[in-house]
């Protein structure tokens, strides 16, 4: 039976749980043992589909169609290991069930209760799917003490006395914050988390301390000694000048070494470090860089294209070049046209990224237009895509080309989808109907063009999978129009009736792709389609 590690966080929100708990797999794996992260979310929201990325960041969509907590991000890009529905679970999924059951008489008349009905199903989640991995690491979100939280720590204190002795760990990640005017960092906030987490009955095994200067031996003593744990499981944890050495850093101070330790294990091999070496190396000696221009909607937040982010430094990373984002907000090129030439004439290659609604597509339109006519590498996905569609209708003529996402048009060159084939067979969709949980999700292949240029970028395949998350199309009655000014569709799906990729083959390189490239990109293995984005980027960069 696998083994249980709990992943808690203290004093304030945003300390690192995720990044931690990815470097932490990421290090057991890389000592010889199979790992599997999940992620406990007490909001009320059955997912995070229909949250704003101002809210919560970017939605991370799975192969199997589950849309989850950005932290699976990490979780995926750090171990390699696809997540799945079974790995995120949220409050809002777990009263949901838990109401429908009641409803159907699934309780035979009993009351309803927190405890067990509520605390059974969480830990029914955390021990389902075990597989056959050695570890299974289980991050709670928010912070002790939180209301909602409770009963999730609730479970966690009942598998830690229904388990075996040897079979759960628990971290506790807080802060150790230095207070300038003193001149000193403060053990006093981790104490009172530590007690807070003992109250609710979980004596915690290992504390990760985020502090910004390094910690003192003898303050890591006052913790433990406050704390109830070993000296050596006090792991200072300073901030890292990329998330890409936190691996290397944590291993260091000996996180993966307490852990494996609290659990019994002191023969394990030290971890082969070879793929984060190089990933470093090529992260710190660039030889060379480019400036890509995303031009999005929710650039006020870096966290809502947190997988683009990603991928566009992991394209960098298979080119050993630094890759500078330049993030500007599609509306400012609605309100002076001037600012167009002023903000992308300086940039070797623009990205329109994914997003919903009307705001800023106009000037997510000029953007395709001045990559059009500049011949600059461009690259649209998901809405970037269909951008690059209505820019190629108007310029044929079709000056009231447009998007039904955006309002009634008569010429509907995006549209919304309201039927596809899936494994599950066909799916069919309203306008008028839900929104969470309703759109196209998931792994979904595409048929490619021979001697396309999509085609060689893919290494001469003639069918991909890619994730998916969209309402809307391009509708494929406008091809030959779309084609006629020389926008080729490039992909389409198996059954031929859904664009999946469109590319200009007299361009330098022009692609726009309907699902979401940057979900499967990892630093070990950068996805093709940035990778050579920004080669695309560097070839421009020498013309300047």
């Amino acid at each position: 039976m696998a083994r249980y590690i709990f992943i808690t966080g203290g004093v304030v929100s945003s300390l690192g749980k995720g990044l931690m708990a990815a470097s932490l797999g990421a290090l057991l794996q890389a000592r010889g043992f199979k790992v599997r992260i999940r992620k406990f979310d007490p909001y009320l929201n059955v997912d995070p589909g229909t949250m704003s990325p101002y809210q919560h960041g970017e939605v991370y969509v799975t192969d199997d169609g589950a849309e989850t907590d950005l932290d699976l991000g990490h979780y995926e890009r750090f171990t390699g290991v696809s997540a799945r529905q079974s790995d995120n679970i949220t409050s809002g999924r777990v009263y949901r069930d838990i109401i429908a059951k009641e409803r159907r008489g699934d309780y035979l008349g009993a009351t309803v209760q927190v405890i067990p009905h509520v605390t059974d199903a969480i830990k029914q989640f955390a021990l389902a799917d075990q597989g056959d991995h050695d570890f299974i690491l289980c991050e709670i979100g928010g912070t002790v003490g939180d209301i909602e939280s409770l009963p999730f720590m609730e479970a966690i204190r009942q598998l830690r006395n229904e388990l075996e002795p040897d079979q759960t760990v628990s971290v506790h990640v807080t802060l150790v914050p230095y207070i300038a005017a003193a001149g000193e960092l403060k053990t006093k906030p981790t104490q009172h988390s530590v007690r807070e987490l003992a109250s609710l009955g979980i004596k915690p095994d290992v504390l990760l301390c985020r502090c910004e200067h390094p910690l003192p031996e003898s303050e890591r003593r006052k913790i433990a000694q406050f704390c109830n744990v070993r000296a050596e499981a006090v792991i200072p944890a300073l901030d890292a000048p990329s998330i890409y050495s936190v691996p290397q850093q944590y291993h260091a101070e000996g996180l993966d070494t307490e852990v494996l330790r609290a659990f019994g294990i002191t023969d394990s091999p030290e971890p082969d470090l070879a793929n984060w070496e190089d990933v470093t190396d090529r992260y710190f000696n660039p030889e060379g860089e480019v400036t890509i221009a995303v031009v999005g909607k929710y650039v006020g937040l870096p966290d809502a294209y947190k997988s683009l982010n990603e991928a566009l430094v992991h394209g960098g990373l298979a080119n050993r070049v630094k890759v500078n984002i330049h993030w500007i907000d599609a509306e400012i090129f609605e309100k002076d046209a001037a600012d167009i030439a002023v903000e992308l004439e300086p940039m070797h290659g623009i990205l329109v990224p994914g997003g919903f609604g009307e705001r800023g597509s106009e000037g997510k339109i000029a953007s395709v237009r001045f990559a059009r006519e500049r011949d600059v590498p461009f690259f649209g996905i998901c809405l970037g895509m269909q951008m690059a569609c209505i820019e190629a209708a108007r310029t044929s003529g079709i000056e009231e080309a447009s998007s039904t996402e955006f309002g009634a048009t008569s010429e509907p060159v995006v549209g919304i989808i309201t039927e596809w084939m899936s494994e599950e067979g066909l799916q069919t969709r309203e306008a008028g109907g839900d929104m969470g949980g309703t759109m196209r999700l998931g792994a979904y292949e595409a048929v490619l063009a021979g001697n396309s240029h999509i085609s060689a970028i893919y290494g001469g395949v003639t069918q991909i999978s890619e994730r998916h998350r969209h309402r809307y199309e391009v509708n494929a009655a406008y091809r030959d129009a779309l084609e006629s000014q020389g926008l080729i569709f490039s992909g389409m799906s198996p059954d031929g009736l859904l664009p999946e990729i469109v590319e200009r083959p007299n361009h330098p390189w022009f692609i726009g792709v309907q699902f979401h490239p940057e979900l499967k990109s990892r630093p070990f293995e950068p996805h093709p389609l940035f990778a050579g984005f920004i080669a695309a980027a560097v070839e421009q960069s020498r013309l300047f």
